[in-house]
């Protein structure tokens, strides 16, 4: 099979790839990501020193005391610093994420399950499709958090190589799909009560007696989903794909998947470990379907007792060791069946060669997890946020135009702060109460902050998994850089911004129903 990329550009490339040539020649010019994560933590320090005597009007939404930024060049909060760096790596969320998924998926990937089963799915689905499918399966991994980073991208550039397309723009599809469609969805997740719990908490500074329902966005979200798809489907094809025709595929030819047919030993090895991953998937659904299940949160749990998807659910706590498990079983099943496992120690070495391709975000991961620490204990991005918002408010603008407002601040205060939550609770303690005072619902505002918020998630690279996506790349065109992602995502982006936002806008308009008890105006009908 010829190497997709390969190719030279024929013709004249046009303003657009030019553009983003030039993006991403000046983005792989910055630093290692690792180094820039250290110089940006070195720019908060001073930043954070030079703003700490400065006196603030605003207030702190989650204390109610006007802002202050921490000075973390003072004794005290640099000994507190050092003293924490340690455990600030080690519960760096992310990281235990994806190195446990990678022991599971690098059992599956070493003995050939993840090849094989996707060399069976190549055979049967059309060309022309892999590309919505692609996005489709990234939306739907939202119900595993966060897993999607870890489990839908790599193999989005597996399936696109495989097919004889280009690997990079199979990761620029799904990355679109899970973290450009974020606040898209077929299935409910536990992103839904989150967010809604949030916007409960600031709505009731105006009105202590309303309850924002966790689905209040549901019948939007879903809709954004095929929205999503297509955008994604449009702009993989016509776009992105187009300009990775002069760009070789370089990596190591060992590690390249292949679309050979499939042996009779591979697949009576597949059809046996495909029966394990079901036999698995259907043993956790009987165990926790039953009312009393306990996979379901506990009826102490602050809210959604008794419910299995919410934060507090063990399910959803469970979602990357399940994800673990999942693999592991069917890929030890399809490596003693297939042949290529012949003992445990082949087993361990899977997960070993997993974890030995991990090094290099692992070394990312520390000094990302250490500028995210410092960020936060600055309160710089609580004062970037809340001056937004001000702001916002000051230019008295009409519905329309509060709500692309909304959408442009999320957007932004996105490129600074990565946790959807951090941002919400930041963003929305302040304009889901001020928008409530000029006739905005809870739930509209919430819903523009989930179209801000989702669209710029794929060029932040303060998204916690965005050095561990360059990574990716980095397996099939070894200059890949940040600005190579960069690059490949901005046309989403941008593209998402303006279809969602006019999206939203045509909801409010024509007064569609955002979820289940939800309403545009407030007080609602």
């Amino acid at each position: 099979m010829n190497q997709p990329g390969n190719a030279p550009a024929s013709g004249p490339r046009s303003v657009v790839i030019r553009f983003l040539d030039a993006v991403e020649r000046v983005g792989n010019r910055l630093p290692d990501p690792a180094v820039l994560f250290l110089l940006l933590m070195l720019a908060v320090w001073g930043v954070s020193a030079l703003l700490a005597s400065v006196s603030f009007t605003e207030l702190d939404p989650r204390s109610g005391d006007p802002i202050r930024i921490r000075n973390l060049l003072e004794g005290a909060s640099f000994t507190a610093f050092m003293a924490d760096m340690v455990r600030t790596f080690v519960n760096f969320a992310p990281l235990g994420v994806v190195l446990v998924a990678m022991l599971g998926l690098g059992v599956a990937e070493h003995t050939g399950f993840i090849n094989a089963a996707l060399r069976a799915i190549l055979s049967v689905t059309p060309r022309m499709l892999l590309t919505p499918m692609l996005i489709a399966v990234g939306i739907f991994s939202h119900v595993a958090v966060d897993a999607g980073y870890v489990l839908v991208i790599p193999l989005g550039a597996v399936i696109f190589y495989a097919a004889g397309r280009h690997p990079l723009a199979g990761i620029a599809a799904a990355f679109a799909g899970v973290s450009g469609g974020f606040s898209a969805t077929f299935i409910p997740s536990s992103l839904d009560p989150l967010l809604s719990g949030l916007t409960q908490e600031a709505a009731r500074l105006i009105d202590p007696e309303i309850v924002v329902n966790p689905l209040n966005n549901y019948f939007f979200t879903t809709a954004s989903a095929v929205l999503i798809i297509l955008v994604g489907w449009v702009l993989t094809d016509r776009v992105i794909e187009p300009r990775l025709r002069g760009t070789p595929v370089d990596g190591d030819a060992t590690d390249m998947p292949t679309m050979q047919a499939l042996e009779p030993r591979e697949r009576r090895g597949l059809l046996l470990a495909v029966a394990s991953m079901l036999a698995l998937a259907i043993a956790l659904v009987l165990t926790a379907m039953p009312a009393g299940s306990a996979w379901r949160a506990p009826a102490d749990a602050p809210s959604g007792a008794g419910e299995l998807l919410v934060a507090t659910a063990p399910l959803m706590q469970s979602i990357v060791p399940l994800i673990f498990i999942l693999f592991l079983v069917p890929g030890v099943v399809y490596g003693y069946a297939a042949g290529s496992v012949k003992n445990h120690r082949d087993v361990i070495q899977g997960m070993s060669k997993a974890m030995s391709g991990m090094g290099y975000y692992i070394v990312m991961a520390f000094f990302a997890a250490q500028f995210i620490y410092a960020f936060g204990q600055s309160n710089l991005g609580a004062l970037l946020a809340i001056k937004g918002a001000s702001l916002l408010q000051a230019l008295g603008m009409p519905t329309g135009v509060t709500l692309i407002g909304i959408v442009l601040l999320s957007g932004l205060v996105n490129l600074a702060v990565g946790s959807a939550s951090a941002k919400w609770a930041l963003i929305g303690a302040i304009m889901v109460p001020m928008l409530m005072q000029l006739g905005i619902s809870p739930d509209l505002t919430q819903a523009a902050y989930r179209v801000g918020d989702s669209s710029t998630n794929i060029i932040t690279p303060l998204l916690p998994y965005f050095p561990l996506i360059v990574v990716f790349c980095q397996r099939y065109v070894k200059s890949s850089g940040i600005g190579t992602l960069l690059a490949l995502m901005l046309p989403f982006s941008l593209a998402l911004l303006v279809v969602w936002s006019a999206f939203l806008l045509a909801f409010w308009g024509l007064d569609i129903p955002l979820g289940i008890g939800a309403s545009h105006a407030y007080p609602g009908d």
